[in-house]
């Protein structure tokens, strides 16, 4: 009865099942890309921190500078 089932198989229903697997393709591929661009986010928040902590260093040693020169 199993191998009867199998015969009944309709061009709707095999349409259907292709496109359900380019579906499932799709968002799997479209998940992939997300998560390099979520990684290519999170390297370029670090190197902008990088960026203002070493701003911050330079206006520091700047001011400390001034500060010993003054005080001298």
């Amino acid at each position: 009865m199993g191998e009867r089932e199998n015969d009944f198989i309709c061009a709707p229903g095999l349409r259907l099942k292709a496109h359900e697997r380019v579906t499932e393709v799709q968002f799997k591929m479209m998940t992939g890309q997300i998560d390099r661009v979520e990684e290519m986010v999170e390297t370029i928040e670090r190197r902008l921190w990088l960026i203002v902590y070493g701003m911050l260093a330079v206006i520091l040693a700047e001011t400390f500078r001034s500060v010993f020169t003054y005080v001298q």
